[in-house]
C-alpha cells in the first residue's frame, strides 16, 4: 500500500518518507504520522496504512535517515541527536508541504517523541490544519505554545513516568493561553500503549477508543 519517496524540505534539501495512499487518491486530506524514537519502523509504517485505509494519505517523514532500533539506549541516543527545531521547521513542514499539493488540508500527528514534535510543529509550521498528539510533550519553555492557532487532539496516559499527570496538567494549562481550540484525553494506561508491537505496554481497549476519538476529531476538523 505505501511507497518510499523523497520530498523537498523549504530549504531545498530532501528528505526521504513512507507514504501510504488511500483510496480516495490525491486529493484526500492528508496526514503526516511522526515516529516514536525507534525510527521508521515496521510499526510506524502499519500506522500510516491504517490511516490510508481511514480516507488519508499518510506520509512519514525519516528523521533518522534509515536508522532503526529495537534498543532504548541507541533509541535514546538517535533521539538525543536529533536537531528538533530542524526537524519540526524542515523535515515536518517539507512533509506538509509536500502533501498540499494536491491534499487541500493536512494534520500532523505523532506518538511518543513524534507526539512532542506534533506539538512543536504547532508552532513552527503554519501551514498545519491540526494536530494529533499520543503521550508526547516538548519542554514547554522550547515552544511558545501561546502561538498555537489550530485544533489539538492529545491523548496521555495516566501510568506515564515521561509524560507524567503534572507535565500534562502544565501542557493542559499553557494551551489555555493560546487560540487553539483542543482536547485532552487521560488514559488508565502506560506509555506507548498505542504501539501493538510492544505487548508489555499495549492496551487495546485504550487504543480503540483514542484511534476513534482522533477518526472523529479529524473528520470534524478537516471537512
Amino acid at each position: 500500500m505505501g511507497e518510499m519517496i523523497q520530498f523537498k524540505r523549504p530549504d531545498g534539501k530532501t528528505c526521504p518518507g513512507y507514504l501510504a495512499h488511500p483510496k480516495a487518491g490525491s486529493t484526500a486530506p492528508g496526514f503526516v504520522v511522526i515516529q516514536e524514537w525507534w525510527g521508521l519502523n515496521d510499526q510506524i509504517k502499519k500506522t500510516a496504512d491504517r490511516l490510508a485505509e481511514a480516507g488519508y494519505r499518510a506520509l512519514v517523514p525519516d528523521f533518522y535517515r534509515g536508522k532503526v532500533t529495537t534498543a532504548a539506549d541507541e533509541a535514546n541516543h538517535l533521539m538525543t541527536n536529533l536537531n528538533f527545531p530542524d526537524a519540526a521547521g524542515q523535515d515536518i513542514r517539507g512533509a506538509v508541504q509536500y502533501l498540499k499539493q494536491s491534499s487541500k488540508k493536512v494534520v500532523v500527528g505523532g506518538f511518543c517523541m513524534g507526539g512532542a514534535l506534533t506539538i512543536l510543529a504547532a508552532v513552527r509550521v503554519p501551514e498545519m490544519d491540526a494536530g494529533a498528539c499520543f503521550y508526547g510533550i516538548p519542554p514547554l519553555d522550547a515552544a511558545d505554545l501561546k502561538k498555537i492557532r489550530i485544533p489539538l487532539i492529545c491523548h496521555f496516559a495516566n501510568k506515564d513516568d515521561w509524560c507524567t499527570p503534572a507535565k500534562v496538567n502544565d501542557l493542559e494549562a499553557a494551551l489555555k493561553q493560546s487560540k487553539s481550540q483542543f482536547e485532552i484525553y487521560r488514559y488508565e494506561a502506560h506509555h506507548a500503549f498505542m504501539n501493538e508491537a510492544r505487548p508489555e505496554v499495549y492496551d487495546p481497549a485504550c487504543a480503540k477508543t483514542a484511534w476513534d476519538r482522533t477518526l472523529k476529531f479529524l473528520k470534524k476538523t478537516l471537512t
